[in-house]
């Protein structure tokens, strides 16, 4: 009986934390993006934000972009820092004005906040939002 105790104890403690976890892991979602389609936006950067738990990079695209309909402020959204380190990102990876294009998932609601699938910089650079891809991703 003694035995048992022990591996009560356990089952709740591991239970208590698979619980705790639910709400950080719904955090995570992506159900707000249209994950099907790959968005190419191509402008400015406005602002860049080198913060967990999303980096963002805010961008603007000229009336005269190609396609009219990603005219406008976008607020791209991004990975952790953690993420995006392992993908060559640093904190001075872009600055105001700096040309950009990036490739994203626009939002389902047809708001101007995207998630980023990956980022050219001037120079050809490309970075990846990070690591792991989902479906409409595979290249």
């Amino acid at each position: 009986m003694k035995m048992k105790q022990p591996i009560l104890s356990l089952l709740v403690a591991v239970g208590a934390m698979l619980a705790a976890a639910g709400p950080s892991l719904a955090h995570h979602s992506r159900a707000m993006f249209d994950m099907t389609k790959n968005v190419t936006y191509r402008g400015v950067v406005k602002e860049y934000r080198w913060q967990n738990p999303h980096s963002h990079i805010v961008i603007i695209v000229a009336t005269d972009a190609q396609d009219p309909s990603t005219v406008g402020t976008w607020d791209v959204e991004a990975s952790s820092i953690s993420l995006m380190v392992s993908e060559g990102w640093n904190r001075m990876t872009f600055k105001p004005g700096d040309l950009i294009t990036v490739v994203a998932h626009p939002s389902l609601n047809g708001s101007k906040g995207v998630l980023l699938f990956y980022a050219v910089k001037a120079d050809g650079t490309r970075l990846n939002r990070a690591q792991h891809r989902y479906p409409s991703e595979a290249e």
